[in-house]
This record gives structure tokens, C-alpha cells and sequence, in this order.
């Protein structure tokens, strides 16, 4: 309990030989299922008084190309959490994309289709999607054997490759309330920037390039792009663990991400539905 997050990090990552550890964060539930990101810095004792304390090693940090994160692992826990994301419809996409999604994970699962074993509605002894009807499946199933020949790790390379395409890649909803507090809306951030959304309609993407200040005033959120005007959002506190959390993961975000923006572009001149139940 005395131990602050950025220990107790260190000591998981270490335990499951978890190098790159700058992408991890450490995510606890409390009794209202509202999830909080440990804050690093302080001495878990200071943050949960709960005499149970479960936390989850999570990607905070999702990387802009998973293809080039170096550690092997580190790939795979990344591929571990999206399938998270996509079964419980944060890494939204449309239907026909998420059955290809969830025909790389079979296909990393179970190998190559074979008819011989996979009898019809073999599918549906996988929880693969949110909304996952027998068409669905039917679909996942034909995606399914077009990877023949693939490893594992192909196929779970594939699934990174396809999974980072989307807007919701890395997307982490709160709810939130215009500022007549009459429609709820979903922000969360990403490695390219903001992304406000109502239900499935992306309303806003503001990159990190254009955010000159984010702050948080008498319980509203504020967010300044440079180069447009964005509508201000009232953080619905029913809905969000903490509107102070939806500010700390967006100044974390931005710190983390322009650090590597600012290191990839010195590196170039020096080398040459949603668903609104979903969230």
C-alpha cells in the first residue's frame, strides 16, 4: 500500500518481462464500476481505501504503428487489449471490418479453417463482438478461411495493422454533456488528437498539433484548438468516474504523444456507434 503506482508497475512489468513499460498504465474499479488510472506518482495507499485493491495492467498509451514496437510481448498484450476493445465496442468499425477483425483472432486461435473441424456455427463458441447475430458469424466464418496459411503471429500482425486504421483505435470514451447539458457525448483521446463523438458520429478530431490548452473550470472541460473553435463539453458526473480523470488522461495523452511527435519530426530533419451503449 505504501508502494506508489510507478512501483508497483515496475514490479508487474518486471515479473512478465514487460520492457517498454512507458505504453502501460495501471487501471483500478471501484464498487460503482467506475474505472480510474492509477496516477503514478502517488502511494497507491493515498488513492484507493479499499481494503481489496485489484488493479489491471493496461495500454494506456496506444502506439500511433504497433507494427514497430519492438518487444514481441509487448505486441501481444497490445493485441490482447484490442480484442478487448473490440468485443466490448470501443474499437468501433463497420460490421463487415469487425468480422474480419475477429476472423484474424480465430485464425490466431485455432490456425487455418478446416472443414473437417470446424462444423457450421463453430463461431458462435467465441465471444468475438458486441453485436454478434448468426449472420454475423456466417460473415466471421468466411473471413475466416481466407487466412489460411498464416501464423499466429501474422495473423495477430494483420489484426494490429487493420485494428490502428480506426479513428477509435486507442479510444477511450467518457461521457460527457453539451453545454446545455441536453445531449450526451463521448471524448476521449487517442495518439492523433481528441475525438468527441454523439453515438456512433464522429463530431470532432482535433490533433494534438492543434490543442493550445485543455483545462477544467467550474466543472466544465475545457478544450482550446488553436486553429478552429471547439464547443465546449460539461463532464456528466453520473457517467464519468471523475471529470478531473477525463483531464489528467487527456494532459497525460497529450504529453506522452507530443513528446514522440516532437522526437519523429526532429528525426526527419536530422535523417531526411460508437454505440452510445457501447461506451
Amino acid at each position: 500500500r505504501s508502494s506508489t503506482g510507478q512501483e508497483v508497475l515496475d514490479y508487474v512489468c518486471q515479473q512478465i518481462d514487460i520492457v517498454e513499460k512507458d505504453y502501460f498504465g495501471l487501471r483500478y474499479q471501484d464498487s460503482n464500476k467506475h474505472r480510474y488510472w492509477i496516477d503514478l506518482t502517488k502511494p497507491i495507499s493515498k488513492q484507493i481505501k479499499s481494503e481489496l485493491i485489484v488493479l489491471r495492467l493496461r495500454f494506456r498509451f496506444y502506439p500511433a504503428n504497433p507494427i514497430l514496437v519492438k518487444e514481441e510481448i509487448t505486441r501481444y498484450q497490445l493485441f490482447v487489449q484490442l480484442q478487448r476493445d473490440l468485443l466490448h465496442g470501443r474499437l468501433y468499425c463497420p460490421q463487415n471490418e469487425a468480422a474480419v477483425l475477429a476472423a484474424l483472432i480465430l485464425q490466431s486461435e485455432l490456425g487455418d479453417y478446416d472443414e473437417a473441424e470446424h462444423k457450421p456455427g463453430y463461431v458462435s463458441e467465441y465471444k468475438l463482438l458486441l453485436k454478434q447475430s448468426a449472420r454475423v458469424e456466417e460473415a466471421i466464418a468466411e473471413a475466416h478461411k481466407t487466412f489460411v496459411g498464416l501464423t499466429p503471429a501474422q495473423a495477430e500482425g494483420e489484426f494490429l495493422t487493420r485494428a490502428a486504421r480506426y479513428d477509435t483505435y486507442g479510444f477511450d470514451p467518457y461521457a460527457v454533456k453539451d453545454c446545455k447539458q441536453v445531449n450526451t457525448i463521448y471524448i476521449g483521446v487517442n495518439h492523433d488528437g481528441i475525438l468527441i463523438y454523439q453515438t456512433n458520429h464522429k463530431l470532432h478530431h482535433i490533433k494534438w498539433s492543434n490543442v493550445e490548452k485543455v483545462d477544467y473550470v467550474n466543472k466544465q472541460l475545457r478544450i482550446y484548438p488553436s486553429a478552429a473553435y471547439c464547443q465546449e463539453y460539461l463532464t456528466n458526473k453520473s457517467a464519468v468516474a471523475s471529470p478531473n480523470s477525463t483531464l489528467n488522461t487527456t494532459v497525460d495523452s497529450n504529453v506522452f504523444f507530443m513528446r514522440q511527435l516532437t522526437q519523429a519530426l526532429s528525426g526527419m530533419t536530422s535523417e531526411g456507434s460508437l454505440r452510445k451503449r457501447q461506451c
